[in-house]
């Protein structure tokens, strides 16, 4: 066999160099996580701003999450859990009682008008440990009769636990309605007041 047709001889030259494929940047990263409270989609735009800390029961719930960031934010969403990873440590050490807040940045792109008003005013009045009413909460944004508004801005909060809706209870003290479930709630009042063990 001459060199013009022998196959290894045509390739001895050849070195490609090998490198691992690199992903484009994208707009938005997410990971999904099982937490003490329940599955979790976590989410944040290239600026490192939270987008998204929502409770997922099913893939169907995933789904919905993701087109919601895909409509309202940007549709170039890529499962990349390195970049989440300062917001999974600091949600796993507020869940096992290490940390009593957040330092993340976040952005309120999925919520509506009224939950942009609702939800800082929530996470400035109602701190690590105390509770208030939907009625209470409803004052404080300067529309005392809309307590049921309020309880459907919250319910719908797209930064559960980081914008802490689960500290807002009926004006009997009663715990009601939860995005992750009143079991959820309930834990994470227990946590604030002591009562949870690690």
């Amino acid at each position: 066999m001459n060199d013009a047709t022998d196959p290894a001889a045509a390739l001895a030259g050849w070195a490609p160099s090998l490198r691992p494929p690199v992903l484009a940047a994208s707009d938005v990263s997410y990971v999904v996580e099982d937490t003490v409270i329940g599955r979790m989609l976590l989410a944040r735009k290239d600026s490192g701003a939270m987008v998204a800390t929502a409770f997922i029961g099913t893939n169907e719930d995933e789904d919905a999450v993701l087109a919601r960031l895909a409509s309202k934010v940007s549709p170039r969403i890529l499962r990349q859990p390195r970049e989440l990873d300062e917001a999974r440590r600091q949600l796993d050490d507020y869940l096992a009682g290490r940390t009593r807040g957040f330092t993340l940045h976040t952005d309120l792109a999925l919520a509506s008008d009224f939950q942009r008003i609702v939800l800082p005013a929530l996470a400035a009045s109602v701190g690590y440990g105390t509770r208030a009413t939907y009625g209470e909460l409803a004052a404080r944004v300067e529309r005392p009769k809309a307590a049921r508004a309020v309880g459907a801005a919250l319910g719908a909060n797209p930064l559960c636990v980081v914008l802490p809706c689960h500290r807002v209870v009926a004006s009997s003290g009663a715990l009601t309605g939860y995005a992750g479930g009143l079991t959820a709630k309930r834990f994470l009042l227990d946590l604030e007041a002591g009562r949870q063990t690690s």
